[in-house]
């Protein structure tokens, strides 16, 4: 625990650039509780609910920047997206064992509200059989739509490498899963809106749909969790004023960051000039990466 600690310390050299690469990781989830937080069952849930969406989120990544990547003459751009794809593949496995190994393992069968993710990222924002112009222009809108979904992902990815999750007891396991993968999207924080710029997603474009999915990413979450909790026998079927108001209670207390934080994270895309490396640190993503307990069981 103490390792773990230490390794949330912001270091104060800058590591400068990194080249990414896809990290194997090993988790043993056997026994592995549902309410990974004990005293904190509703924000369990809902950072479990991102198990839910994250695999088809992330496969969609993968598929719309191989289809990209064709027309990416910049070879130092053309490391870092092979690189981010090597990463967000290793996240879409590596959640898929959750659904199954700790979800279904304790009675919640996930397939109703995964179903619904496949339908949303591989038909909605999958590709297209449209040509020529309208073809790239659908192409450049899901990689829009991607660094913005990438810019909360590093949001959540610096907030959970800081937060004191171990004043509520959290599971090490999963508390290294969710720092594990949260690193790497501080890591790779740059490469989405590299990409949507290379491909002319200028600021109007990337302001409007920030401006749609803020509320559609929030909307999925608090849906995920109130699946959760539905299928949770220990919990009552709470309606989503109770929930909400639950939430509410979770961020107060630490356990999930609070809106306030998260609305400014967002509001900060609109400022002209906005850089993703203003979201979190490298060095610290970097540093705790090489502590993952996760990543040291490989190395080992």
């Amino acid at each position: 625990m103490k390792l773990l600690r230490r390794a949330h310390r912001r270091p104060d050299t800058d590591p400068g650039e990194v080249a990414l690469n896809a990290r194997n990781v090993q988790f043993d989830w056997a026994g592995t509780p549902l309410h990974w937080m004990p005293e904190e069952p509703i924000a369990s849930h809902l950072i479990n609910s991102l198990n839910l969406l994250l695999p088809e989120g992330e496969r969609m990544f993968c598929a719309a920047y191989a289809e990209a990547l064709p027309f990416v003459k910049d070879e130092k751009l053309r490391e870092a997206m092979l690189g981010f794809i090597g990463q967000e593949s290793m996240h879409a496995e590596t959640h898929d064992k959750v659904l199954h190994e700790v979800l279904a393992a304790n009675g919640i069968d996930p397939e109703p509200y995964v179903r619904q993710a496949e339908y949303l990222f591989r038909k909605t924002l999958g590709p297209t059989d449209a040509d020529g112009i309208a073809q790239r222009q659908i192409m450049v809108e899901r990689l829009a739509f991607i660094a913005c979904l990438e810019h909360f992902f590093a949001f959540l990815g610096d907030w959970v490498l800081n937060a004191d999750l171990e004043k509520f007891d959290a599971d090490p396991r999963v508390a290294d899963l969710f720092r594990w993968h949260g690193a790497e999207e501080v890591e790779h924080r740059h490469v989405a809106h590299d990409v949507a710029v290379y491909f002319g997603a200028g600021y109007v474009r990337r302001s409007a749909l920030m401006v749609l999915v803020f509320p559609i990413f929030l909307s999925l979450v608090v849906r995920g969790t109130k699946f959760m909790v539905q299928q949770d026998p220990t919990l009552p079927d709470l309606g989503y004023p109770r929930l909400i108001k639950r939430v509410f209670g979770a961020m107060w207390r630490g356990s999930l960051p609070g809106v306030p934080s998260l609305l400014w994270s967002a509001l900060s895309t609109f400022k002209p000039g906005y850089n993703p490396d203003t979201v979190g640190s490298t060095a610290q993503a970097v540093a705790y990466l090489a502590t993952s307990p996760a990543a040291r069981a490989v190395a080992s």
